[in-house]
């Protein structure tokens, strides 16, 4: 699934300076923060990317001792994705699979991603759209439009009662949808039993091959490679090196804006098993981007404008270290 995350904590200075309209958005999207933070719920959602959707069931309890989460895919290829506190194992049954990582920083519809300070209206002009009924839900709709080409513009609809997020659209800039996640189904609040966050496939995965994602800090400077998006608003989230295959670690630095997530990923050319194929390649919200540099190949991934990637991927450089 992708990933569509989005939070805005306001200053006292920028609350003051706003106009009422302003505020009364901004303070919406504070509402669906708190919501993501402190609500139990399970539901079924849609994604749609295109002429292709798939459906997925939510559920997720928070109670005094953290918070667990439980995705199934409904449509396709079996899936579930289950996540005890930082820990996430995704279990591929078709493959007699479980891979095991930890939890994102950039967490995927509904979550939100946490404080990204009031910068982000640097970026975006944030508004009140309409009233509308989702999933049986009233719900109010706000709108962040991107002050720049380099970023996407998104629409969110969320419950007037709890500012839990029904519904979440990524529009390019002739306003057309590109990503879209709504809820079909959804029940709020009230006890859920941990057991409903817990894998069907526990028991039947004993047996199964497990693969542990090997992910270090990592500091790509020392070894020659500078890496900035050159973009204004995107700010280093993390910087690691990665394994992406059972013997192959690569660079991976995620930049965002609050919104939008971008990864840049730095891998040897040796230990490519298949073609590079260089240039852009887009999938729904996300465009890729690829190209060889030093004896390595480097592709930058993100949910942002084609143009986006391609100028992070540019600005990529590598200079041999003494």
């Amino acid at each position: 699934m992708r990933a569509l995350a989005f939070f805005l904590l306001l200053s006292p200075g920028f609350l003051a300076a706003q106009p009422s309209d302003a505020l009364d958005a901004a303070a919406w999207l504070q509402k669906i923060y708190r919501a993501s933070q402190t609500l139990s719920y399970s539901g079924v959602f849609v994604y749609r990317q295109g002429d292709k959707s798939e459906s997925s069931r939510i559920t997720r309890v928070t109670d005094s001792s953290g918070d667990n989460e439980k995705l199934e895919a409904l449509d396709g290829v079996r899936r579930e994705i289950v996540r005890m506190g930082d820990e996430v194992r995704c279990y591929l049954p078709d493959n007699k699979l479980v891979k095991i990582d930890r939890r994102s920083k950039h967490p995927s519809f509904p979550a939100l991603v946490p404080a990204m300070s009031g910068a982000l209206t640097d970026q975006y002009v944030v508004t009140k759209g309409e009233t509308a009924r989702i999933a049986g839900f009233d719900c109010q709709a706000i709108v962040l439009k991107p002050k720049d080409e380099f970023r996407y513009g998104y629409k969110l609809w969320a419950d007037l009662a709890t500012g839990m997020l029904l519904k979440a659209r990524i529009v390019n800039e002739k306003d057309e949808a590109v990503e879209e996640f709504t809820f079909t189904q959804l029940s709020v609040g009230g006890t859920i039993a941990k057991d409903q966050v817990k894998s069907a496939f526990a028991g039947q995965s004993k047996t199964w091959r497990v693969e542990h994602a090997a992910v270090e800090p990592a500091n790509l400077a020392q070894g020659g490679w500078t890496v900035n998006p050159g973009i204004a608003g995107f700010h280093k989230v993390v910087e690691v090196k990665r394994q992406l295959r059972k013997s192959q670690r690569v660079g991976q630095v995620v930049y965002s804006d609050g919104l939008a997530a971008v990864s840049v990923f730095i891998e040897p050319l040796e230990l490519r098993r298949e073609a590079v194929q260089t240039g852009l390649s887009t999938m729904g919200a996300v465009n890729i981007y690829t190209r060889e540099l030093a004896n390595h190949v480097v592709t930058v991934v993100g949910e942002a404008p084609p143009k986006t990637v391609r100028r992070i991927a540019e600005n990529v450089e590598y200079h041999a270290p003494h």
